[in-house]
């Protein structure tokens, strides 16, 4: 009867939304790099003011990518309300974000859709981050989240969203929103990196 209740708390709500965006980052993973053409399936491409090439796989990417970034809301926000918050649902949720945001960011860079130092920035902080949450998790003690770490998330999803989407509408009155808030990202990945390590470095250097 106990390990039916542990397996159910385990499974409750907000973890099977964070599973099922990772469902949807794996298939925009698979339509970003999935050479189509090559597999004799022609791809719909659309002209947009004569000059705008704009390739459906980014639509379709771009639409999934959003409704996983909302569910990243939405999982948290139910857990927290309802108490459901649990250590599986804590390790899966920051899978859940990591092949999301980062897999897209190197999949973009590598099309030349962004600049590599994007990917690169976002995932050595990531992994600097994650090192001191895991050595804080070892001795007992939670490494809180802090508002610019929040912000970067938002702002990177933001801009990723708006990348697929060409940067429309944008495009149009010829202002780079969608690299200026990527850009602003950056330096936030970088800042909030910092941040963490100023904040916890007593506990990672601690015997």
């Amino acid at each position: 009867m106990t390990k039916k209740k542990n397996k159910s708390n385990v499974m409750n709500l907000p973890n099977k939304i964070t599973i099922a965006r990772i469902i949807i980052a794996i298939i925009v993973i698979v339509i970003l790099i999935v050479p189509f053409d090559m597999l004799g399936i022609e791809v719909p491409q659309f002209f947009i003011n004569e000059k705008l090439v704009v390739d459906l796989r980014y639509i379709i990417a771009g639409v999934l990518f959003i409704i996983a970034s909302v569910t990243d809301f939405v999982d948290g926000q139910i857990a927290r309300r309802r108490n459901l918050v649990t250590d599986f649902g804590k390790l899966i949720d920051a899978i859940a974000d990591k092949v999301l945001v980062n897999s897209v960011l190197i999949i973009l860079a590598a099309s030349g859709d962004i600049h590599p130092i994007i990917p690169v920035i976002v995932v050595v902080r990531d992994s600097v981050v994650n090192s001191i949450k895991m050595i804080a998790a070892s001795k007992g003690k939670v490494v809180a989240a802090i508002k610019s770490g929040k912000l970067k998330t938002v702002c990177l999803m933001t801009g990723i969203s708006l990348t697929l989407f060409y940067n429309i509408p944008f495009e149009f009155a010829n202002l780079r929103v969608s690299d200026f808030l990527l850009f602003v990202a950056t330096i936030l990945s970088l800042y909030s990196g910092i941040q963490y390590y100023i904040l916890n470095k007593d506990l990672v250097f601690e015997e």
